[in-house]
């Protein structure tokens, strides 16, 4: 029996070991997933924080409780470990660590490069590995010359592609087994082996001819919806000099049937996808000698709003003779999306930053997030008695917004949620 079959067989009877590494927002719903499926599941985690949280059967998740990790550990088909030797006693590894960008906007691929050290070190022939982490196309290649250096033969010692991650935190409708698997692999065994892997958990899989083609309609998906989001930005910008109403003018435009898809406007993008994919893309291009001038642009604009929203306040202010200096600001709301605690890349942050720097004293309040940096959560009672100026930048829908409404005297709303709502605020409402 030749390794492919093997790799096939051990799949098809849940038989097959499964390695996660990275046990972060991607890496856990998907080992629970697996483990859930009835195969045995390890995630590999540097954090022994989380190590230890998981084999308590404790989540650090948003959509995942004990209740759906303890029952898997309890009867080991989940566990955690930091211990590299684990790696040598599976057959599938599936990477899911961060690829951030460096201090010089460019992709870091440090983590990813450590797994696939680590995977040389320790695999025992043959197995399959399974990039998610977003890249540039052509990184999942390079991890195989890699491999290939090692001595390993592709097709027989390692089975190798790409299929990008679809995790929507916080989403209980397009759950990981919902959401349609793209998969790509290296050559055509590999893409295949992948199929018959996600299969077993995933309800539709989408195989693509190669890995590159797989990792470039990952940043398409994610481009797709910043060059959207810039484009209805831009038009809120353009709106408010008009006096127009770009919520109004939004569902004006959607009541087309074809042709048109509804984005709206908001303080800025956050998370590790939206702002972060298009740059791998601009990074690969500049390597290859061409640019993209409209994904450039997006980036632009979507990276404006936290000004903007901040100008909204002095446009505001100056109209009383006041200025943001001195003033006290309660900001609602940091996570990058509503009803989770994820603040990477959050436009709070930045908005935070520029009323800072303009000599107001900030505080926020967010039920998800008791900590960011040095500051902690207040209370929404203690933040409005403190001050009357409240920015609204993520609508989680816990908090009360009537009682905002009654308190402050100035509400600069980035997410239209009082209206949405059919709230009246006592005080100016000034919606984004």
């Amino acid at each position: 029996m030749n390794e492919y079959k093997i790799l096939e067989d051990k799949i098809r009877k849940k038989s097959a070991k499964i390695c996660i590494i990275g046990g972060g927002y991607v890496g856990l719903p998907i080992a629970v997933e697996f483990a859930k499926t009835g195969f045995k599941t390890v995630v590999f985690d540097i954090d022994i924080k989380k190590v230890e949280m998981i084999n308590s059967g404790e989540s650090y998740i948003e959509g995942l409780t004990y209740e759906d990790i303890y029952p898997l550990v309890k009867s080991n088909k989940l566990f955690a470990s930091g211990d590299k030797n684990v790696l040598s006693a599976v057959d599938v590894f599936i990477i899911t660590v961060p690829t951030p960008l460096n201090e010089k906007n460019e992709p870091n691929l440090s983590y990813v490069k450590m797994a696939f050290e680590d995977i040389s070190l320790y695999m025992q022939p043959p197995v399959i590995i399974s990039l998610e982490s977003t890249t540039y196309p052509g990184t999942t290649e390079e991890m195989g010359e890699f491999l290939k250096s090692k001595g390993y033969k592709l097709g027989k010692d390692f089975f190798l592609g790409f299929s990008p991650e679809r995790i929507n935190p916080g989403d209980k409708v397009w759950t990981f087994r919902k959401t349609p698997k793209v998969v790509g692999g290296v050559d055509k065994s590999s893409t295949e082996l992948l199929r018959v892997l996600y299969s077993a958990v995933v309800d539709e899989v989408v195989p693509v001819s190669n890995s590159r083609t797989a990792e470039l309609s990952k940043l398409l998906e994610n481009t797709f919806r910043a060059v959207n989001i810039a484009l209805v930005n831009e038009f809120a910008i353009i709106s408010h000099k008009l006096k127009i109403d770009i919520w109004e003018v939004i569902e004006a435009a959607g009541t087309k049937p074809f042709g048109f898809m509804k984005f709206y406007p908001g303080p800025g993008v956050g998370g590790h996808c939206i702002p972060i994919d298009p740059i791998y893309l601009l990074w690969k291009l500049r390597q290859i000698g061409l640019n993209a001038e409209f994904i450039e642009l997006a980036d632009k604009v979507n990276k404006s709003m936290p000004r903007f929203v901040v100008s909204l306040l002095e446009e505001t202010l100056r109209s009383e003779r006041r200025l943001v200096e001195g003033e006290r600001v309660l900001i609602v709301g940091v996570a990058y999306k509503k009803n989770i605690s994820d603040v990477r890349e959050s436009p709070a942050l930045e908005i935070i930053n520029i009323l800072r720097s303009k000599g107001a004293e900030v505080k926020y309040y967010d039920p998800y997030v008791p900590k960011l940096g040095n500051d902690r959560s207040v209370m929404l009672s203690e933040g409005l008695e403190w001050t009357d100026i409240v920015i609204i930048v993520t609508d989680h829908d816990n908090i009360n917004y009537d009682r905002i409404a009654e308190s402050a005297e100035i509400i600069i709303d980035t997410r239209n949620v009082m209206r949405r709502k059919g709230i009246k605020p006592v005080g100016r409402l000034i919606v984004l």
